[in-house]
């Protein structure tokens, strides 16, 4: 049964001893979500008058009683002023952290000025300045007189930090994972590593078909849908110079370089890339780039199986999978889409 948040007496026996308290509304609230916490019964026994309060009597581990420091409640309408109190200040702190965030977004999108942050984040001038002048202190904003407000090196210090923790294979394996599960078929993820792509991760699909390939296996990029994916953002000219140098590597290659180039073009305009079985007889697949806060292309990602799985209704169906897929990983970096 649940405690109605009333007065009343309550027995706690916590071994041979036992404390007697009456819970206000917020002892009865505490205590509430302490036994909902740890699935412990409770049982009423109505005493005959002279007493005729209802007794709750709960039995509790010490340990736990202490972990939660309700044996400090022998006076349970002081810790209850105190609690509200605690409760007050930790709400007011993270209303002013969420304030202080406000102001560094609304500088980050362009506020400037005290009048433009005031507006911006719909607080009077003088909280504003307070916050600001806060945040000018730990060196989160800057101040320049007659210029305004802007992001200080505070960030470019978190953000070092953070990128240098940011390990690619690390953060995109469980998208790929959920993607392989998604799809059945085989995911790859891949960088952009001397003139080559190199697979940094593989998850094999469920379905009967082995592909080929392993990390740390290098792979061509004219040919591959990994490898066109990180050549979106290059130039046409930087197109074929890929195309020359792996024409001498790989002269097997059955796409002439103008229909390549047309198809890079359209796959740049796109945001993904295929593989239509110019790499593997019969392997097909859809690969997209990873961005980072910068949108410079820092990895891509394919997925791959036999073409008897990947007709051209499929295929359509994975460029939207594998587009969400590496907007959510690049969002990780920090790289927001275009709107």
């Amino acid at each position: 049964m649940v405690i109605n948040p009333v007065a009343f007496t309550l027995i706690v026996i916590v071994g041979p001893a036992a404390a007697f308290t009456t819970l206000d509304n917020r002892g009865a609230d505490l205590f509430n979500f302490w036994i909902s916490r740890h699935n412990l019964t409770i049982w009423d026994k109505a005493y005959p008058e002279p007493c005729s309060q209802t007794i709750k009597r709960v039995i509790v581990p010490l340990s736990r009683f202490e972990f939660y420091r309700m044996k400090q409640m022998a006076s349970i309408e002081n810790v209850s002023e105190e609690s509200d109190d605690a409760v007050a200040k930790t709400l007011g702190g993270a209303q002013t952290l969420v304030r202080g965030l406000d102001v560094m977004m609304a500088i980050a999108a362009g506020a400037k000025t005290l009048p433009d942050l005031s507006e911006a984040i719909g607080l009077t001038r003088s909280t504003t300045h307070r916050l600001a002048t806060t945040l000018v202190e730990q060196r989160f904003l800057n101040f320049t007189p007659r210029v305004g407000y802007s992001l200080g090196p505070r960030l470019l210090e978190l953000g070092h930090l953070a990128s240098r923790n940011m390990s690619l294979p690390r953060v995109a394996h469980d998208y790929l994972l959920q993607l392989s599960h998604d799809s059945g078929d085989t995911v790859h993820l891949g960088i952009l590593e001397k003139d080559q792509a190199l697979y940094l991760d593989k998850i094999s699909g469920s379905r009967r078909i082995e592909i080929s390939s392993r990390i740390g296996e290098r792979q061509p990029l004219r040919s591959t849908g990994i490898g066109k994916a990180l050549l979106l953002d290059d130039t046409e000219e930087a197109w074929k110079e890929v195309y020359a140098r792996e024409a001498r590597q790989f002269p097997a290659y059955r796409v002439p370089e103008t229909e390549w180039l047309e198809r890079m073009k359209a796959y740049s305009a796109a945001g993904y890339a295929l593989d239509l079985e110019e790499n593997e007889d019969r392997i097909r697949c859809v690969a997209a780039p990873i961005r980072d806060a910068a949108g410079r292309i820092i990895g891509s990602i394919s997925v791959s199986s036999a073409a008897q799985y990947l007709d051209d209704t499929r295929m359509e169906i994975l460029k939207r999978q594998v587009l969400d897929t590496v907007q959510a990983i690049s969002s990780e970096f920090g790289w927001r889409a275009r709107r």
